[in-house]
């Protein structure tokens, strides 16, 4: 009887290993992904998977409309529109392509698309803005970027869902715009072209070790976070078709910010609207707002530590990655792009930091406290439509 128990505990072990689950288990412990289903579709049916099933696809006609009116029209305010309204859906579509193949990389080379494309959508404009000697628009543009996740994504986050849950976050505050409201540099201007520099080259490095810390030394974060978004693991389309539609939605983004880039000017003039507000407002908000809807759903179906990633993952990578890869670019093209924000948008910034700070040092959540955070990106939209950009020649 006991070599018959022994000899069915291990035929009941031996299924038990064998088993698609247990493998999978394996895979994750040894560092392995989970097996992925492979999907092959025509190029009809891709195209209906990755564009005819999303809503905000209805938006993607505006793009060509847009072309359409910058050479038929010199009404630089509907062009302008036509053109924030076109890259809305291909900003989401980005993000969708990118989760697709992140599918077929494993947890950590997926993280590191995730984080690579999170703000894809900002780096284009931004570089194309550098381009054009825009400094101040790239800069305006970022750090609206940082205000709308820390401020209107978290807010949104906890006036849908009311949950309670852990917080910790570090923010980086450099010591340009000090250095230069002090009048204490060593070199006048050449001081704080030199300190943003090598503060961005040291920010990089950090964001680099940050990555590393959250794919490697913490693999539990990967092993919640899939356990949690058990209806993504599936993909959709192949690993090549989400490839080529990557590279697609990037060329399609690309240009599209061109002219985008090109009539942020002129629909200032157009509006009468501080070029400020459509740097620090417009152009994150519609970057960021397939972002922002996630998050929003996220947070309706009760998985607000989803959420809160997607929030403040994306200030993060914002502040330690996109700002200080700005500054290295810029320094490649020969422009003089620095860290030194005006005393306006760093006390803005500062302020909000406080602010968000306050709201989240009880661990808490509800939706009064996401209700005063959307109040305050609400000032903070208002404070840029009547704010006079200084350094407005500049751009």
């Amino acid at each position: 009887m006991e070599f018959d128990d022994e000899a069915e505990h291990r035929r009941l072990f031996r299924v038990e290993t064998n088993s698609p689950q247990r493998k999978a288990v394996f895979s994750l412990e040894q560092g392995g992904s989970l097996p992925v289903k492979t999907t092959k579709n025509s190029v009809i049916q891709s195209f209906k998977i990755v564009i005819l099933s999303n809503k905000l696809s209805l938006l993607l006609p505006f793009g060509p409309l847009a072309i359409l009116v910058h050479y038929l029209t010199d009404n630089k305010g509907w062009f302008f529109l036509l053109s924030l309204l076109g890259i809305a859906p291909l900003a989401e579509r980005l993000g969708y392509a990118t989760e697709q193949l992140a599918c077929y990389t494993g947890p950590t080379v997926g993280g590191l698309l995730n984080a690579t494309f999170g703000n894809v959508t900002e780096l284009i404009i931004s570089i194309i803005a550098l381009k054009n000697g825009m400094i101040r628009v790239v800069q305006l543009t970022l750090l609206g970027s940082i205000l709308s996740n820390m401020l209107l994504v978290l807010g949104c986050s906890f006036f849908c869902g009311e949950c309670g849950f852990e917080f910790g976050n570090a923010f980086d505050c450099s010591d340009e715009s000090t250095l230069h409201y002090t009048h204490s540099e060593v070199y006048a201007a050449s001081s704080e072209l030199v300190l943003s520099r090598s503060t961005s080259c040291i920010m990089l490095v950090a964001y680099a070790a940050y990555l590393f810390f959250q794919l490697k030394s913490q693999p539990s974060f990967l092993t919640e976070s899939e356990e949690t978004s058990d209806d993504d693991e599936v993909p959709e389309i192949s690993k090549w078709e989400a490839i080529i539609w990557l590279l697609i939605f990037t060329a399609w983004v690309s240009l599209l910010s061109g002219y985008l880039v090109d009539a942020i000017e002129g629909a200032s003039v157009s509006w009468n609207v501080p070029i400020s507000f459509i740097s620090v407002i417009l152009l994150p908000i519609v970057g960021n707002a397939a972002e922002h809807a996630g998050v929003i759903m996220f947070a309706m179906k009760d998985k607000l530590d989803l959420s809160l990633g997607v929030a403040i993952g994306s200030s993060i990578q914002i502040s330690m990655f996109a700002v200080p890869f700005c500054v290295v670019i810029s320094w490649m093209m020969g422009e003089q792009m620095d860290l030194n924000f005006q005393l306006f948008e760093t006390a803005t910034l500062f302020i909000s930091v406080i602010v968000v700070a306050f709201f989240l040092h009880e661990g808490t959540s509800n939706y009064f406290k996401g209700l005063m955070l959307i109040l305050s990106y609400l000032i903070v939209a208002a404070s840029f439509f009547v704010h006079q950009d200084p350094d407005q020649d500049d751009t």
